[in-house]
């Protein structure tokens, strides 16, 4: 699907990432969250990436969160954010400012946007943490949903494979 044939670097081979969902799995230090970044800077204008767990926004709203991810990606898709605001129980916070949610709340405006964008990658960087176990699993169910995307990637990295759902590849560090 997407490929980076051009590494100035050399401290990653060529990725091609296919449409569904890959995961990157390793222990703590072993690279995820580099990886993400490097592969962010490599699909900079078809990629949504984010720490989720939104540092530097202290002061902003969810729902402006949200309106500036729409702003930014022409794919953004309204009916779904509102599916994912009722089903990640967000619906009470989107006035707030984010200081005043928690950090599960938080990291769930960060994933609502995230899985809303469009973006033709989207990169999770632990999308679970900090998160109930009712939200865990739409965001499972989720991900199992895209599995299956012609066109679009979902890069999550974590410690573990995310149960349930079939990957299109799997990267171990």
């Amino acid at each position: 699907m997407l490929k980076h044939t051009h590494n100035t670097d050399n401290s990653l081979p060529v990725l091609t990432l296919s449409a569904g969902v890959t995961a990157v799995i390793g222990d703590e230090g072993s690279g995820k969250t580099r990886l993400l970044h490097q592969l962010a800077a490599t699909y900079a204008q078809q990629v949504f990436g984010c720490d989720l767990s939104l540092p530097g926004q202290d002061n902003d709203t969810a729902q402006g969160c949200w309106d500036a991810w729409q702003a930014r990606y022409p794919h953004f898709d309204d009916a779904l954010l509102r599916q994912l605001i009722e089903a990640l129980n967000l619906s009470e916070h989107t006035h707030k400012q984010l200081f005043m949610l928690s950090t599960g709340s938080r990291r769930k405006v960060g994933l609502a946007g995230a899985l809303a964008s469009g973006a033709m990658v989207t990169l999770l960087d632990q999308p679970f943490v900090s998160l109930d176990a009712a939200s865990i699993q739409e965001v499972l169910g989720f991900l199992q949903d895209m599995s299956a995307h012609p066109t679009r990637a979902w890069v999550v990295a974590d410690y573990t494979v995310p149960k349930g759902v079939d990957l299109a590849s799997l990267i171990q560090l």
